[in-house]
């Protein structure tokens, strides 16, 4: 069975940085997917984070947070990592690994696969 654990929110001051790391199993060796991110805080609408494809390492940022945060992955451990830098308030949410067989689906649908979520709250 596929399973997504998260690691690495916490409570952070405005401007600083956490690092995200998702543990990705289940999946077979030749099974190419998108892994990535998406959040959900109170009030507001799923938003997709990030995402990348474990097959050519193509990315994908939300406008909200380009420049300031790097997804990348380790293919050999099955773990993707999201650097998140310049945190903001507005950055305060749950985020969640999620996992589809493309990208495309990861951002524009509901994932397949998702993991418990870990809260990230930047403090002003």
């Amino acid at each position: 069975d596929v399973r997504l654990v998260e690691s690495g929110g916490g409570l952070v001051q405005a401007g600083g940085s956490l690092r995200l790391s998702c543990a990705a199993s289940g999946f077979t060796s030749d099974d190419n997917y998108g892994i990535g991110w998406f959040r959900q805080a109170p009030g507001k609408e799923r938003e997709a984070v990030s995402c990348i494809s474990t097959g050519n390492h193509s990315t994908y940022y939300a406008d909200s947070v380009k420049g300031r945060f790097t997804i990348s992955i380790d293919n050999a451990k099955n773990t993707a990592t999201l650097q998140m830098n310049s945190l903001k308030p507005e950055d305060t949410a749950a985020y969640y690994c999620a996992a589809d067989p493309t990208c495309t689906m990861v951002v524009k649908t509901l994932p397949l696969w998702w993991g418990w979520g870990t809260q990230v709250t930047v403090s002003s």
